[in-house]
């Protein structure tokens, strides 16, 4: 096949894809939007309206802003077919992206070719999968599994799983670009330490993380250019 015909295949894809994928997407966000008021009108316990107006607002100006800023940064990174399932499965910082990225080092693919949308979707589909099993088997052995995940033990553990994940995987792209990673890194990590009430805001502070990283880039760049 030669490759004026595989880019004619791989476009006849993402655009199958991203049919699929909006009719999913608007799907689930009706499902997602409209379950709460289906539950409150059953139940007699609808909210006020206009209450839950000032709430929404309140959280969506802060997640509004997060959410175009994880768009831009993740949809190069998952290409469309891995956009729509990560975005429509949740728990992209968690479990999607730290996949998606293995499985691409695994393979070997780069960012933005056809390869590497194919590996993102493949990887992201087999994420959400598990997922469902895992979530299928902790409910079937939640109750007898309850002393052991209520130990005060293992509590520590189960607190820091994230951060162990995150740390053990930024490693190895902070190796390998210390003078772009230090100074957010540093930054942010003082930040979090003076300012605890931050850490719930994770995805907020990507941007100003983002920001710093790309500028320094930026500026290296520029600087080994003009050498």
């Amino acid at each position: 096949m030669t490759d004026i015909e595989k880019n004619q295949v791989f476009e006849k894809y993402n655009k199958g894809t991203h049919v699929y994928g909006k009719i999913a997407a608007g799907i689930t966000l009706l499902l997602l939007l409209s379950a709460p008021f289906v539950m409150g009108l059953h139940l007699g316990a609808m909210p006020s309206l206009p209450a839950f107006g000032k709430a929404f607002i309140a959280v969506g100006i802060i997640w509004f802003a997060s959410s175009i800023v994880e768009y831009l940064v993740y949809t190069p990174m998952l290409g469309a077919g891995g956009t729509y399932l990560a975005f429509i499965t949740g728990n992209l910082i968690n479990m999607k992206i730290p996949c998606a990225v293995n499985a691409r080092d695994t393979v070997g693919t780069k960012t933005g070719t056809p390869e590497n949308e194919i590996i993102s979707t493949l990887s992201i589909a087999t994420s959400s999968l598990v997922t469902i099993v895992v979530l299928a088997l902790g409910v079937i052995l939640l109750i007898p599994l309850q002393p052991i995940l209520q130990s005060p033990v293992l509590q520590p553990a189960f607190d820091n799983v994230v951060p162990a994940l995150f740390g053990a995987m930024a490693y190895k792209y902070f190796r390998g670009n210390m003078k772009i990673a230090a100074i957010p890194l540093v930054t942010m990590s003082i930040l979090f330490i003076f300012v605890p009430s931050l850490i719930s805001s994770t995805s907020f502070m990507i941007m100003p993380a983002g920001a710093m990283a790309i500028g320094i880039a930026y500026f290296f760049y520029k600087k080994g250019k003009a050498n």
